[in-house]
C-alpha cells in the first residue's frame, strides 16, 4: 500500500476539518454546501459575500490539486446520467435537510441524533447503489 494517497486523503480530511470549524468559530454558521449555495437563491443582502468565499476556495482548492497533480478532467458516464444523478443529489440534499458536509462533518461533529440517521441512510443507499450498479448492472468493478 502507497503512503502517499493515505496522507493525501487524512491532509484532505483534516483541511476539510478545519474550514467547518473555523467557518463555525468565526460565524457560527454549519459549512454544509447545499445549505450554502442553497442561500444564494434568492440572495439577501449581507449574506453573499461569505457564501461565494466559501464556494470559491471550494472550486479554487479543486484547481491547484488538478494543477499540482493532473488529475483527470472527465467523469465517466453520459450526459444524461450525470444529469439525473446531479438532480437525485439535489432533490435528497432537500430530503435530507442537508448534505454529506453538513450532516456529515458538521452534524456527527455536533453530536447530531438527526445528522446521524441521515448519515446511516445516505451510506446505505450509496452501498446499495454501488452494489446493484457493479453486481446486478454489470458496470465497472
Amino acid at each position: 500500500m502507497q503512503l502517499l494517497p493515505l496522507l493525501a486523503a487524512l491532509a484532505g480530511g483534516l483541511l476539510i476539518g478545519a474550514a467547518a470549524l473555523g467557518l463555525l468559530a468565526l460565524s457560527g454558521r454549519v459549512a454544509g454546501v447545499s445549505g450554502i449555495v442553497g442561500g444564494l437563491i434568492p440572495p439577501r443582502r449581507g449574506d453573499i459575500d461569505w457564501r461565494l468565499a466559501y464556494l470559491a476556495g471550494l472550486l479554487l482548492g479543486g484547481v491547484l490539486l488538478h494543477l499540482a497533480y493532473g488529475l483527470p478532467t472527465s467523469i465517466p458516464g453520459s450526459r444524461i446520467t450525470l444529469i439525473v444523478s446531479g438532480l437525485l443529489v439535489g432533490f435528497g440534499t432537500r430530503l435530507g435537510n442537508g448534505c454529506t458536509s453538513g450532516h456529515g462533518v458538521c452534524g456527527l461533529g455536533r453530536g447530531s441524533p438527526r445528522s446521524f440517521a441521515a448519515v446511516l441512510t445516505f451510506m446505505a443507499v450509496a452501498f446499495i447503489t454501488v452494489f446493484v450498479s457493479r453486481h446486478i448492472l454489470g458496470g465497472a468493478p
